[in-house]
This record gives structure tokens, C-alpha cells and sequence, in this order.
């Protein structure tokens, strides 16, 4: 529904989620904490999804978790880090779904990113920015530490000095840092972002989009195993790959060439 915190629809193969809190910079509440965990999961088994566009309502893209509403809810609980550590859990479910699935993220972020945002903006496989965009951590600001995956997500994608540095300071990245630094994959002036976040997911919807959704697999999962269970994984689908219709017409056609 329109004032959801989070909006999801599918179209056409085409899967959108659109945060959806503006007055609060996207920050996510625990109603936003619930439907993320499951619209992750409906994504994960929907067969009808072969690409996902993820973004933003308002000036902000997401600027982590609800402080307010956190501390609220946590107050009127006898075991407050209970409460907190529940809700990272749910969070975290929906991250875990979202990354392991075979299906390929674009983010389109168009403004601020904070905190926990940068833990939901990174379970995107690419990142389209604004050049309006920023980033930072601002958790020592509130006494509190990583969360939403960043522990893990902002080192694999800047490596850890730098993931140290915009943890333990209050440094802030100017899109054009941050496309340097790798934290995202392109900069675009404002008005291009939400056109070239949707060509890209049509990309993939008008190629072979089996084949892109299990190469985004496989590249994620290799970052967690052993080497040897990646290059048992790599050789099974591309086996699987090769045999596809869409696999057997490319192959002919470059054989022609």
C-alpha cells in the first residue's frame, strides 16, 4: 500500500523496492524491519523475478535504523538489547535472503546514506549514485556499533582501512570519494539516476537473465566457502548454463562470427 514503509511490486519480471519513510530519511522502523524480511523472502522464491530495483522515496536513501523508534521500543521492554538484537536479526534474515538469491540488485540512490543504510544499500550487487549523494557511518555518533550488515559488507566492498576509517571517524564521502573508493559502481547527476538504475535492471531482464542471476551467485557465495566448493559450483552451473536454449543460440552465434 502507498504509506507502507516499504513498497514492493514485480512487473514484467521486475521487482521494486521502494523505501518508503521520507520525514525520516528512510530510516527503518520495525514495521520497515518486517517487510523487508519479508519481501526478501518472496523475492528469493518467486520464480516470475529475474531482476530486482532498489530505492527511495524522498531527499534521503536510507539513513540507517529509526533511533527514536528503537529506543522506544526498547524502553518498554525489561531487556532492551533483546529487543535491539531481535530486530537486527530480522534485518539481517532479509539481507542474508536478498544476497544469496539468484537474482540480480541495482540500487538507485539518490541522496544521503547513513549508518545501518550503508548495511541495505550494499546487499545491492551495483549502485547507481547521484553526484548529490554522501556517505557515512555515524554510529559512534549515537555510542553504538556496526549493524544491517555493514561489518561485512563495507570491507568487502572498500577494503578494511578504509571501512576502519569511516567507522571509528566522522568522515563523510562525496559520491565522486565514493565512487574512487569503490563504495559504489557509478555517479550520475541527479535527474539520471532513476532511468539508468531501471536500464540496467532491464539489461538483465532483456539478456540472459538466468545466466546473469546465478553469475551474481556465484560471485557472492565464492566470497564465503572454500575455494574448492566455489570451482565445484562454478563448473555445475555453467554445465547447467551451456545446456539452456538461450546458451546453445549465443554459443552457435559467436561460433559463426
Amino acid at each position: 500500500m502507498a504509506d507502507d514503509a516499504i513498497l514492493f511490486d514485480v512487473t514484467d519480471g521486475l521487482a521494486r523496492i521502494t523505501l518508503n519513510r521520507p520525514a525520516r530519511l528512510n530510516a527503518v522502523d520495525p514495521e520497515a524491519i518486517g517487510l523487508w524480511q519479508s519481501i526478501a523472502h518472496e523475492i528469493s522464491r518467486r520464480d516470475d523475478i529475474g531482476a530486482v530495483l532498489f530505492d527511495a522515496e524522498g531527499r534521503a536513501f536510507c539513513a540507517g535504523g529509526d533511533v527514536v523508534a528503537m529506543s522506544e521500543l526498547a524502553a518498554a521492554s525489561s531487556d532492551a538489547g533483546a529487543v535491539i538484537t531481535g530486530l537486527a536479526d530480522r534485518i539481517h534474515d532479509g539481507h542474508r535472503m536478498l544476497r544469496e538469491s539468484a537474482k540480480p540488485i541495482v540500487a538507485a540512490v539518490q541522496g544521503p546514506v547513513a549508518g545501518g543504510g550503508l548495511g541495505f544499500m550494499l546487499v545491492a550487487d551495483l549502485v547507481v549514485a547521484s553526484e548529490q549523494a554522501s556517505f557515512a557511518s555515524r554510529y559512534a555518533d549515537v555510542a553504538l556499533t556496526p549493524d544491517c550488515g555493514v561489518s561485512t559488507l563495507l570491507p568487502e566492498a572498500i577494503g578494511t582501512r578504509r571501512a576502519l576509517e569511516l567507522t571509528l571517524t566522522s568522515r563523510r564521502l562525496t559520491a565522486a570519494e565514493a565512487l574512487d573508493w569503490g563504495l559504489v559502481t557509478e555517479v550520475v547527476p541527479p535527474e539520471e539516476v532513476a532511468g539508468r538504475a531501471r536500464a540496467i535492471a532491464q539489461s538483465w531482464l532483456d539478456g540472459a537473465t538466468g545466466a546473469f542471476g546465478q553469475a551474481k551467485r556465484l560471485v557472492r557465495s565464492g566470497l564465503e566457502r572454500p575455494f574448492q566448493d566455489a570451482l565445484d559450483d562454478e563448473a555445475r552451473t555453467i554445465g547447467a548454463a551451456f545446456a539452456t536454449p538461450d546458451a546453445q543460440a549465443a554459443v552457435a552465434a559467436f561460433a559463426r562470427r
